[in-house]
């Protein structure tokens, strides 16, 4: 009854629209972002077209939400040269998945965590990074290390603290990237330094608070137990370069070089996606985010981008999510970077 009540009181709190299904009021729960009773809301509202569910521990403090939101506000005025490609006579699919389409690319299906640090526009940058280098070269593997990029790259941004996607792509032009796998892997030259943390079961992670460590400090030197040296190791790009807000765009240039990195808004209601495609009901702006869209698809008749996310398997659809495609849902497709690696 209480929960009700509650409900039915948050449903009178307008804040703003976020472009989308209907363009309906967006009402703000004045509760906990991973609550039952947001949680509760947002299954309840009418004409939802995704399910909420427990993510994260439903005391996680807001800070630690906003810590996960690492792209700048700034984001825009580091855009990229554009690329355009010649789409008449391209036959686009209604459905495309680059997990499938590229077998023999095995990070196509990796999901990454970026722990307490404000890290996503290294994170899918370097994801994206290693997919395309992985399909450019017919299989080979290397993992471009999201450690070597949020602790060197000083244009970027702030580290932990945010960055800026296309910046990303341009110094992996520029000064390239060693390996490294995940935390505690030992994989590569440089892996990633900041622990994993637990959402909302009990396990051997740490529990995620806002807090979390500095940027980590950057070394120009490999692991000791990695055999090749560090200016070996670098790996570049050799062209970074952004994609109009076209929908049609943005999936050919998937369609042949392979997955693309996108910033978008996130809102509170965001981090408890469970399923479904996801477009903004209610909540508070929390910050800009950089995740990586591997493909697109038709769910119920609404078209959607399926799109991995780098806050481990445990978070949404096994650490994918799918978004509204073709309204620029919260932004997702006017800011968009990619590259091509040098083989």
């Amino acid at each position: 009854m209480i929960s009700r009540i509650i409900i039915a009181i948050l449903g009178v709190l307008v804040l703003q629209e976020c472009q989308g299904i209907g363009n309906f009021p967006v009402e703000t729960p004045k509760v906990g972002v991973a609550s039952e009773d947001m949680i509760d809301f947002i299954n309840n509202h009418p004409g939802i077209l995704w399910t909420a569910g427990r993510n994260f521990h439903p005391k996680t403090p807001l800070s630690y939400f906003k810590k996960l939101c690492g792209v700048l506000p700034e984001n825009e005025e580091h855009r990229l040269p554009q690329r355009r490609h010649r789409i008449e006579g391209l036959r686009i699919p209604e459905s495309f998945d680059s997990r499938e389409n590229w077998p023999h690319c095995p990070s196509l299906k990796e999901i990454r965590d970026q722990g307490s640090c404000g890290s996503c526009w290294a994170f899918a940058a370097t994801e994206a990074m290693t997919d395309r280098y992985c399909i450019a070269t017919g299989g080979q593997q290397f993992h471009f290390s999201a450690e070597n990029l949020v602790s060197c790259c000083s244009t970027c941004g702030a580290g932990c603290n945010g960055g800026y996607p296309s910046v990303a792509w341009h110094y992996w032009v520029r000064k390239g990237l060693v390996s490294g796998g995940p935390f505690g892997s030992k994989s590569g030259c440089q892996p990633y330094e900041i622990a994993p943390c637990e959402h909302h079961t009990s396990g051997s992670r740490p529990n995620c608070t806002g807090e979390g460590g500095g940027t980590p400090k950057c070394s120009r030197s490999c692991e000791p137990s990695y055999s090749t040296n560090y200016k070996k190791d670098l790996h570049y790009g050799r062209k970074a370069y952004s994609l109009t807000q076209s929908p049609e765009q943005i999936q050919a240039d998937i369609l042949k070089n392979g997955p693309v990195e996108a910033a978008f808004t996130v809102y509170s209601d965001f981090p408890n996606y469970k399923s479904g495609v996801y477009h903004h009901v209610t909540g508070e702006e929390l910050g800009g985010h950089a995740v990586k869209i591997v493909g697109w698809g038709v769910e119920d008749g609404t078209p959607y981008w399926l799109v991995a996310n780098s806050w481990n398997y445990d978070w949404g659809a096994g650490g994918f999510f799918k978004i509204l495609r073709g309204e620029n849902e919260c932004g997702i497709e006017e800011s968009i970077a990619a590259g091509l690696p040098k083989v």
